[in-house]
């Protein structure tokens, strides 16, 4: 084998520690199950992000919609007894020409 950096000097052998191939396949395995406990938590703890962000994203919209309904009735509530007001007065004041 041939290094690639064009000064055509030959690449060393390279020797493997542990030398037997059951020590190198038990180490592999457990770095696989050791990365798939890993992507395991990550994926849980990706997805309980996006359901935390869906509430909160639901919980804005509900209470937008609650401020705007009860906008709505105490605009209502005002109007009513600001026209009870004016009913009044307008009645006391006819009373008081007649």
């Amino acid at each position: 084998l041939w290094g690639g950096g064009g000064g055509g000097e030959p690449l060393l052998a390279y020797e493997f520690e542990p030398d037997t191939k059951s020590e190198v396949l038990t180490d592999l395995q457990e770095y696989l199950l050791t990365s798939q406990i890993y992507h395991s938590w990550m994926d849980g703890a990706a997805a309980e992000q996006g359901s935390r962000m869906t509430a909160m994203e639901n919980a804005s919209k509900n209470a937008g919609e609650l401020i705007g309904s009860l906008t709505l009735k105490y605009n209502r509530a005002r109007q009513a007894r600001i026209t009870t007001e004016l009913i009044e007065i307008i009645s006391g004041a006819s009373a008081l020409e007649d």
